[in-house]
């Protein structure tokens, strides 16, 4: 019987020993070489969870620092300015990853200059039925309807605040406003999150493009785009009389010539203008796609599918506006050479999203030093140098 417990013990010891080994090696390669412990270790293992999953786990991961910041500054090449506002880089986290403002500063810390939560609706609501986010890994895409989860205008306003002044104040924070699937007046829910987080927000971006509340998009027709945005803006005028805080338009991939056409006739009017564009929401088009299992699923398509796709619109955005309506360039951005090209195309800073699901933080800064490489090969001193010079 001594014998057995002694022999109990021995292995009790043994895989105690062991499991304490795998977790040292574990964090001493996490230490050592993050990025290759993301790729061959994290980024598979998370191939195993919901991407739903994987995405608050991310944001948690994020919001708790358990991931390392980036430390080197960036190359001074990568500075820039927009909506007169002076960045360190141009590089920014797309609405939709951090939804109601909980990981603002750990996203700062990971290295991006502009940090966008939302889209924010008013009211608490919990989006469309599950599952609805799908990944593509063989086209680097995703797939989601979400459908403005969020936890409303209150408790996301109390989760920026609790965050410090001056610590935000080290980049831009945007504000990405939605509507209530079931508000009947577009206008007054996105006038709402005007008022509620004025005095918090370097920008606001008014949201009419996702693809997953039923008839948002129609808000970029003509005569509704004109009438939700002389209505917003007269709400604007009246709570932001000393300093108007800028307003961006974000807009769908899948508009047509005439429809952009008419979309910028609407914002050159003084009562239905706006600071800035982002170009683009997702996709309702299903490119050739070599994963076929999720090709029909609803939702708007994100990730490399969308990179030529956005980058061609803001190049057509850039010459209808003549190059004086600054833009958000996101969409398929993966590479330094990705956020390169829509900056020639016209964008002033880029936003990425997909890219972080498929290769994590260390994307950002492989983002930031492939771009700076590419700016001083081409001689430029600046980013503010290198928009729209490739449009002809």
């Amino acid at each position: 019987m001594n014998h057995k417990k002694e022999s109990l013990r021995k292995l009790k010891s043994l895989c105690y020993l062991t499991l304490g080994g795998s977790v040292a090696y574990q964090f001493i390669y996490y230490k050592k070489d993050f990025n290759g412990y993301y790729d061959k270790v994290l980024q598979p293992l998370s191939q195993y969870l919901s991407p739903e999953w994987t995405h608050k786990l991310g944001v948690t991961a994020i919001k708790y620092g358990l991931f390392p910041p980036e430390c080197n500054n960036d190359p001074n090449v990568l500075k820039t300015k927009f909506l007169n506002f002076d960045l360190n880089n141009p590089i920014g986290i797309a609405a939709g990853f951090d939804k109601h403002g909980d990981a603002v500063l750990g996203l700062r810390k990971l290295g991006f200059s502009i940090i966008e939560i939302g889209s924010i609706t008013p009211e608490a609501q919990p989006g469309n039925p599950k599952p609805r986010v799908f990944r593509l890994p063989e086209d680097k895409a995703v797939i989601n309807r979400y459908g403005f989860n969020s936890e409303g205008h209150d408790k996301v306003y109390s989760n920026i605040c609790k965050i410090e002044k001056s610590l935000l104040d080290k980049g831009l924070l945007g504000i990405n406003l939605g509507k209530n699937k079931l508000s009947n007046n577009a206008t007054e829910d996105y006038a709402l999150g005007i008022k509620k987080f004025s005095d918090i927000a370097d920008y606001f971006v008014i949201n009419i493009s996702s693809p997953n509340t039923p008839g948002l998009r129609s808000l970029q027709k003509k005569e509704e785009l004109e009438a939700l945005l002389t209505g917003i803006n007269k709400i604007r005028n009246s709570i932001q009389s000393d300093k108007k805080i800028p307003l961006l338009l974000k807009l769908a991939p899948d508009l047509s010539q005439e429809e952009l056409k008419d979309v910028v006739s609407v914002i050159s009017r003084k009562e239905s203008s706006v600071e800035g564009l982002i170009i683009s929401n997702t996709t309702i088009d299903r490119p050739e796609l070599t994963n076929k299992e999720f090709i029909n699923e609803a939702g708007g398509l994100s990730g490399k599918p969308l990179t030529k796709k956005s980058t061609d619109m803001i190049r057509q955005m850039y010459k209808l506006t003549q190059g004086k309506i600054p833009i958000i360039g996101v969409g398929g951005v993966f590479c330094g050479q990705d956020a390169y090209e829509k900056i020639l195309a016209g964008a002033s800073v880029v936003q990425i999203y997909t890219a972080l699901i498929y290769h994590g933080p260390p994307v950002v800064t492989k983002i930031k030093t492939e771009l700076a490489e590419l700016l001083e090969k081409d001689g430029y001193t600046s980013v503010v140098e290198a928009v729209g010079k490739g449009v002809k």
